[in-house]
């Protein structure tokens, strides 16, 4: 073996291995709240800490991704050396908490799923997490100075663990599939075979769905606008209709981070709006051009549509849209109104701005996804209660077609969207009025120039 191999056997072996102690530790130590959020701190850290070493894959299914993606250097045998790796440190995790703790868990779908319950949701988030894996830290459609990869990757285990965790375990990894069901193996190997096999075809899936919006692919521009919205607005939908229908303990959290990973994977390809109201900020903007519209929105509505769908056939139940227990039509138009405005303003504000950078100006480089997606942490929370924290019409259209297929009553998607629209209006007048200098430089107060075009 190689001096290069053995540093990438190294690196491959111990982050894989904290990763696996983490989730052991985190759910044998009842952390509870935030379970998730260790473990893909894990994820991350050791990412930031060993991605130039080896490339801080930690995980069969991302190397898959890679091979099928033809990542260069990644020949049979490295894929063959990384993957036993992998599995040797998640199984030697697995057998460490075990004797620390005396115990284990059994690794198996949740309490009234079965197997496909579990399927769905980890064909679902693994391929999540191999998207954002090749898009956000591959993608040469990445700044060269790219340095929010880890947050991005680590971060798809707070969007998937918070949402799906109660349905399959939230495993998302053969390693930790492997290691979780070896350590319990007095219970019964069996589910590491079926969710390895789950996690590769999310892989898989991840791979082809990359490829189609890659520089180089044959798909027309307008085609790769449509893919890239539909897959980060459905991403968003269903990881609100799973947090909701599964009493998360922090839904807001994993729902901001299923947005800012999306917007990190394919803001290169259609500026990552995912939303409506933000593709009617930015066209009234100037930021982006109306022709558009038909394209994008289609999009997101389409993605909302089908996740409402995906997450009521999964769960068996859907999720209404309406004001708060306690609360009037005027509580919720007043927050829907304002923390959409809030969403869409900070949007325009840290990714449109022509200027050479955050710092200067202009608009940031790498701190934009966590700035948008949090957002949903700051309106989440502060009046879920009052409106359920839309902000988003394709958010409000996917819940309320959902619950309409599932008996309930369909028509509060109209009011909502509705408020969401005057919110970003409303976000669009006042970057007129505090950068009022991008349009005398642009020259749309002076009629030399009719818009700025795509935000990409």
């Amino acid at each position: 073996m190689g001096e290069t191999m053995m540093k990438n056997v190294v690196s491959e072996f111990i982050g894989t291995y904290l990763l696996v102690l983490t989730v052991g530790c985190n759910v044998l130590g009842g952390s509870g709240t935030w379970a998730a959020l260790s473990i893909a701190s894990s994820l991350m850290v050791s990412i930031y800490a060993l991605g130039s070493v080896s490339g801080a894959n930690f995980n069969p299914a991302v190397t898959l991704a890679l091979y099928l993606t033809k990542t260069p250097g990644f020949t049979p045998t490295k894929v063959a050396t990384y993957m036993g790796t992998q599995l040797v440190a998640g199984i030697l995790a697995g057998l460490t908490y075990l004797w620390v703790y005396g115990k284990a868990f059994n690794l198996a779908p949740g309490a009234g799923f079965t197997g496909a319950g579990a399927a769905a949701i980890e064909i679902a988030y693994t391929f999540m997490l191999c998207f954002v894996v090749l898009r956000a830290a591959v993608s040469p459609m990445n700044p060269p100075d790219n340095e929010y990869f880890g947050l991005a990757i680590g971060f798809v285990i707070v969007a998937g663990g918070y949402a799906g965790g109660w349905i399959s375990g939230g495993a998302f990894n053969p390693a930790v599939a492997c290691g979780i069901d070896v350590a319990s193996a007095g219970q019964g190997v069996y589910w590491c075979l079926l969710y390895t096999v789950f996690e590769f075809v999310g892989a898989a899936l991840a791979a082809g769905a990359h490829m189609l919006v890659e520089d180089g692919s044959s798909v027309a521009k307008s085609g790769k606008n449509f893919i890239s919205e539909f897959i980060g607005t459905f991403f968003l939908v269903f990881t609100v209709g799973l947090n909701v229908l599964g009493s998360s303990p922090a839904p807001a959290l994993s729902i901001a981070a299923s947005l800012m990973c999306m917007i990190y994977a394919l803001g290169g390809v259609s500026g990552a709006h995912f939303n409506p109201a933000v593709t009617t900020a930015l066209v009234l903007a100037g930021k982006e051009k109306a022709a558009n519209i038909p394209v994008y929105m289609s999009a997101q509505l389409c993605g909302g549509l089908a996740a409402g769908l995906a997450y009521t056939s999964i769960v068996g139940r859907a999720v209404p849209l309406q004001p708060g227990a306690g609360h009037s039509w005027f509580d919720a138009a007043f927050a829907e109104i304002l923390y959409t405005f809030v969403l869409c303003f900070v949007v325009l504000n840290v990714a449109t701005l022509s200027g050479v950078h955050l710092t200067n100006g202009g608009k940031a480089k790498q701190i934009y996804g966590l700035a948008i997606a949090f957002c949903i942490v700051v309106g989440g929370y502060a009046i879920g209660s009052v409106s359920g924290g839309s902000l988003n019409p394709a958010v409000s259209f996917g819940l309320d077609t959902s619950n309409a297929v599932k008996g309930g009553s369909w028509m509060n998607c109209i009011p909502y969207a509705c408020f969401e629209v005057i919110g970003a209006s409303l976000a669009a007048g006042i970057f007129y009025v505090v950068r009022d200098e991008e349009f005398k430089s642009a020259g749309l107060l002076t009629g030399t120039k009719e818009s700025y075009g795509s935000t990409n």
